[in-house]
């Protein structure tokens, strides 16, 4: 990697990071190497250096490691790993102890180490630009940021304020960055140079608040080794171990370790700190959770979504369906900058899915993920209620789950339409596209709800479904930020059959008699956000049961059978005996009281038992195995196009535990022999339904 060297007439430095072999500036061994380069440089020069602005010759300033190499570090690899670290760390501490006030300049995009480089700074201006993102992303790799940026972010904001950035590894806009206390200013692009050198003339002296002779809890609020005072209340670090175990039941590693990486920081010297980052790095990176959640976010989702690299898109939308599902597509295509039209069989219901989906947006406002003026444009794009749905580019039907009714719909929307798209979530496009006089012109494209914080975009391929709308698909998927996955066209799609087999797992776990609670805590214990029986209401049993309802009929006109069906037998119980059809119905497999925690329905220990003797390993393996053993049913039905698919489907779309690595991945890290073992062995114990496929069979290769 290049850093450009230059020394103007005012003695202030430039330099400038170009990687010349990458289109973006990655923080490697290579890049360390010429950071050391310049700073030799830089001290032989020190007396005719006034100050030192650090900037980017490429449209991003600089992103982290190269998570291909961070891949392939081995326990054998530790040590080596560590002195790269630790040679990055002294250049960055050389940088900000240079005796000179160091600027960064922010261009463009800073994630990872790019922003670790610009929190060695001395200052951090960024340009006004909301296409550009800042933030430390490590742990959604499954790792902690390792170039001081646990260490920088602490000393800077405190444990309090540092945490949230940390653990989440969320993507600010500069407004939210700024706010957060990771830039100091923001200025026009075009100014950035001009008050880079204003404040290098006016703080000649200029000092991390760390290296000052005498730091305090107002300079310092991450406290200093003399002076203890972290700002955050008493017995925090207490209170967020619990609370980090209570949502993730220690199954994110890297979460538990940038929690002690932090309570270490705040009670030590700096320089003890960035080598106590290394080892919890070192001890991530050469671990399995790492691998996993890199291979699905890094290496999957950079595999599924080539496919979005298409030209064009949709400047028109129609949604036909102003319920809850088409009102968020509306508000997603809207904040994208997409012309919406929102429709529905009666002017009342229209104007409702219209106010839901600017009550979406501005939602969003409130909750700091978008900036007033991003809503009010968003607003601006959603075409008043009445307006006539022609001219677009693009028509959804987020319509109810009903085949007649669907396909009334996509006849009545084809003229005047370039592509339609049916939002259905179990329904085949084939199917749906009879009747139809372009029936290549018809794709699925699944939507999972709450459509605005749900990443993933299920795109379906119909035997019909032809090339250009394929490419549309993809191209809208890029345009919302959503990413795609491809699958073929069959009953449930690929998302769809895993979610039943989850719900369905715990459904029948609760028949034979195994505790509620036990099926819950252990779907949370093994890496779900959210046990089997509380996302069925979420969802809502009356729903579910009119969907498999469709699929026994589709079933039996083809000769098929369909499983599940002693969970089924829940469903329906509990919808129309005891007339609990979910959370928006008042009731399900939880209780919803007023103003209290939701509560397990006291009703299913008086019908179910709940004392059957069951280990919880079984539990846990049953809910994840069912997941898993339907994923490798997807692939050997040719549903799923890729293993890639799979995993990314999974987790984005499903939450699958995480660690894991998705589903496919699941099995790999498992070994495919032993897993399929495994399997056998709770077939035996629990039922055929987990017996493994054929393709599982004799595989000694991971997929």
């Amino acid at each position: 990697m290049a850093i450009g060297y230059h020394r103007d007439d005012d003695g202030i430095v430039t330099l400038t990071l170009d990687r010349h072999d990458r289109p973006v500036n990655t923080l490697d061994a290579a890049f360390g190497t010429a950071l050391a380069s310049a700073l030799d440089r830089l001290d032989s020069e020190r007396e005719h250096v006034t100050g030192v602005i650090v900037a980017s010759a490429k449209p991003t300033f600089a992103v982290g490691a190269d998570l291909d190499q961070v891949y392939a570090v081995t326990p054998a690899d530790a040590a080596g790993f560590a002195g790269q670290l630790d040679r990055t760390k002294a250049a960055f501490r050389r940088l900000e102890r240079l005796g000179r006030p160091v600027v960064a300049v922010i261009g463009g995009t800073a994630l990872g180490g790019g922003l670790e480089l610009a929190l060695a700074c001395h200052h951090r201006l960024c340009a006004d630009d909301p296409a550009i993102r800042l933030g430390l992303p490590e742990v959604t790799f499954g790792l902690l940021p390792g170039g001081g940026g646990v260490v920088r972010t602490v000393r800077l904001l405190g444990p309090a304020a540092a945490l949230p950035l940390l653990m989440e590894g969320e993507r600010l806009p500069p407004r939210r960055a700024l706010d957060a206390g990771l830039v100091d200013r923001l200025v026009p692009a075009r100014e950035l140079i001009g008050e880079a050198r204003a404040w290098i003339a006016a703080h000649p002296e200029a000092a991390q608040p760390w290296d000052t002779p005498a730091p305090s809890e107002a300079t310092q609020p991450g406290g200093t080794p003399a002076h203890q005072a972290p700002a955050a209340p008493p017995r925090f670090f207490e209170t967020a171990t619990a609370r980090l175990y209570a949502r993730t039941h220690g199954t994110l590693p890297a979460q538990e370790r940038i929690l002690a990486c932090v309570a270490e920081a705040v009670r030590v010297d700096v320089d003890t700190a960035l080598r106590t980052e290394t080892r919890h790095l070192v001890a991530l990176a050469t671990g399995q959770v790492a691998k996993n959640m890199i291979g699905c976010h890094w290496h999957d989702r950079n595999e599924v979504t080539r496919r979005a690299r298409s030209t064009g898109g949709v400047r028109r939308l129609g949604v036909i369906g102003a319920g809850m599902m088409g009102a968020g597509i509306a508000a997603v295509a809207a904040a994208a900058g997409i012309e919406v039209v929102l429709t529905d069989v009666s002017a009342e219901a229209t104007e409702r899915g219209h106010d839901e989906a600017v009550r979406r947006l501005r939602r969003q406002v409130a909750q700091g993920r978008m900036s007033a003026a991003a809503c009010g444009a968003a607003v601006d794009h959603l075409a008043g209620p009445g307006t006539a749905i022609a001219g677009c580019d693009l028509v959804v039907e987020a319509v109810f789950e009903d085949r007649a009714l669907k396909r009334r719909v996509l006849a009545g929307a084809e003229d005047g339409t370039a592509v339609l798209a049916s939002n259905t979530s179990t329904l085949p496009i084939t199917g749906l596209a009879e009747g139809l006089r372009a029936p290549g012109d018809l794709v699925g494209l699944h939507f999972i709800s709450p459509v605005e914080r749900v990443p993933l975009l299920e795109v379906v391929r119909g035997e019909r479904t032809g090339d250009a709308a394929l490419a549309l698909a993809f191209a809208f998927a890029r345009q919302i930020g959503k990413t795609p996955i491809l699958v073929n066209d069959g009953p449930g799609f690929y998302t769809s059959r895993v979610f039943v087999s989850y719900t369905a797992e715990g459904a029948a776990m609760l028949a034979e008699g195994v505790p509620a609670a036990l099926v819950e805590n252990a779907a949370r214990g093994a890496g779900m956000a959210v046990g089997p029986l509380a996302v069925s209401d979420e969802v809502a049993l009356a729903t579910m049961l009119r969907v498999r309802r469709q699929n026994e009929a589709d079933a039996a006109a083809d000769g098929r059978e369909l499983g599940h069906a002693t969970a089924y037998g829940v469903f329906t119980w509990m919808v129309e005996q005891m007339n609990r059809p979910g959370r928006a119905g008042g009731g399900g497999f939880y209780d919803y009281p007023d103003r209290a925690r939701k509560r397990l329905w006291p009703g299913l220990a008086e019908r179910f038992g709940g004392d059957r003797p069951i280990p919880e390993r079984d539990v846990r393996e049953r809910l994840l195995f069912a997941q898993a053993l339907e994923s490798v049913r997807a692939l050997e039905d040719g549903i799923l196009t890729s293993t890639a698919d799979a995993n990314v489907g999974s987790v984005l779309g499903l939450a699958f535990a995480p660690w894991s690595g998705g589903t496919l991945q699941f099995v790999n890290q498992y070994g495919p022999r032993a897993f399929t073992e495994r399997a056998d062995r709770l077939a035996d114990a629990y039922g055929e339904h987990l017996r493994p496929p054929s393709l599982l069979r004799g595989r000694t290769e991971p997929f």
